[in-house]
């Protein structure tokens, strides 16, 4: 609940908390993914990119690369890095890298059309989004499992 600018703020302050891995335990289980995965897809400009944001640090955390995907997160994502601001497709990216470090999270991405995206991205991007969409390629070139990608 909270205006649109308390909002934005909290999935900032999310951001930031994310950093730290502990935080990262503590806000998946007080429900936070589902939050964030949500205001990336519904909120405002600022919203999305913060929310993005702090997916991308939870993302980190291997059991919450699971979670943000349950949530729905892989294709809020992707759906940020094809038509986002700069800030959001920095983020989505980011995210997106994190994320395909997980054999089942790499089937869904290239499933919900990641792989075009991150490639335009990889190409035609600013260099932040270059370097994170190349990242995240790399991630799901190198899978260990029998899952076609591309």
């Amino acid at each position: 609940d909270g205006n649109e600018r308390q909002k934005e703020r909290a999935a900032g302050a999310l951001w930031n908390l994310a950093y730290n891995d502990d935080n990262r335990v503590a806000i998946a289980a007080a429900g936070g993914i589902e939050v964030l995965v949500s205001l990336a897809r519904d909120g405002n400009e600022g919203q999305k990119e913060e929310a993005a944001g702090a997916l991308w640090n939870l993302a980190i955390n291997d059991d919450l690369k699971v979670a943000i995907a349950a949530a729905g997160g892989i294709e809020v994502l992707i759906a940020l890095a094809r038509h986002g601001s700069e800030g959001q497709k920095d983020c989505a990216a980011g995210a997106l890298w994190n994320l395909a470090v997980n054999d089942d999270n790499e089937a869904a991405i290239a499933a919900a059309g990641g792989v075009e995206v991150l490639v335009s991205l990889a190409r035609d991007g600013n260099e932040m989004q270059k370097v994170l969409a190349a990242g995240a390629l790399w991630s799901l070139a190198h899978n260990d499992n029998s899952v076609a990608i591309a």
